[in-house]
């Protein structure tokens, strides 16, 4: 505790909470803790807060995620969605793949995702794509595509691989169904063939290596869980940020 006080860790601990640009290298503020705020606060980055923003995205996964594992949202040939690939490097796959891991031998979130099979593709190595896709049926799979800019060269590689197998087997309509971005880069996101209604932003206060709680592990996971498991572990991450504020 001393050593905390030394270190003024108190004061810094207050600067990121207030969005100053803590993140020197890229002169950025380090707002990962808005991610799972409370909707009741208030939390600013350059004088906005950006609660209500996080928010809607959180609202939009909810309702999307709802429509695909009720069966409301069909594949292309009317077959419900049961497998989900979330292609992604770095922090947009380490921290899903370590949440997945965590909750899928959890009583109740086992009981969630019955049925459901999520997997993560990072490696652009050909032989990880295959076992990626081994066994899997297009018309039921969903491919969600993690890259803030869309320009990442090893995700964007994987994302045609990806494309090229969905519309080998159901045609180029198919990618509108079966696959879904999590980006800020709505043009390319658009370019690609992606309907940009089926995209989840983030913003830039967040950093890769903390981006778990937002869309980048949010969409695939509540896919797999469900809301009622993932709002869950938000409340549990806020609980923990109001602890070590």
């Amino acid at each position: 505790m001393d050593l905390a006080e030394a270190a003024n860790l108190r004061d810094k601990i207050k600067a990121m909470y207030s969005g100053d640009h803590i993140n020197s290298t890229e002169d950025r503020a380090v707002l990962h803790v808005a991610t799972r705020a409370r909707r009741d606060q208030v939390i600013k980055c350059d004088g906005k807060d950006v609660v209500p923003d996080v928010w809607e995205v959180l609202d939009k996964i909810k309702t999307f995620s709802e429509k695909v594992r009720n069966g409301e949202w069909l594949g292309v040939t009317g077959k419900p969605i049961t497998k989900v690939v979330a292609v992604g490097i770095g922090g947009s796959f380490l921290g899903p793949l370590f949440v997945h891991t965590a909750l899928r031998t959890e009583p109740r979130a086992m009981s969630f995702s019955k049925g459901r099979s999520l997997r993560f593709l990072a490696n652009v190595d050909p032989i990880d794509v295959a076992r990626a896709l081994q066994g899997l049926d297009p018309e039921e799979t969903m491919v969600v595509i993690i890259s803030k800019t869309f320009t990442t060269a090893e995700t964007m590689l994987n994302a045609r691989t990806c494309r090229a197998w969905l519309t080998a087997q159901l045609g180029k309509e198919a990618v509108a169904k079966h696959m879904v971005a999590v980006s800020t880069n709505l043009k390319l996101v658009k370019e690609f063939g992606i309907d940009p209604e089926n995209a989840f932003g983030f913003w830039d206060w967040v950093g890769g290596r903390y981006s778990v709680c937002s869309a980048v592990g949010m969409l695939p996971l509540t896919l797999q869980y469900g809301w009622d498991i993932m709002g869950q572990f938000l409340n549990g991450a806020n609980a923990m940020d109001d602890h070590f504020l």
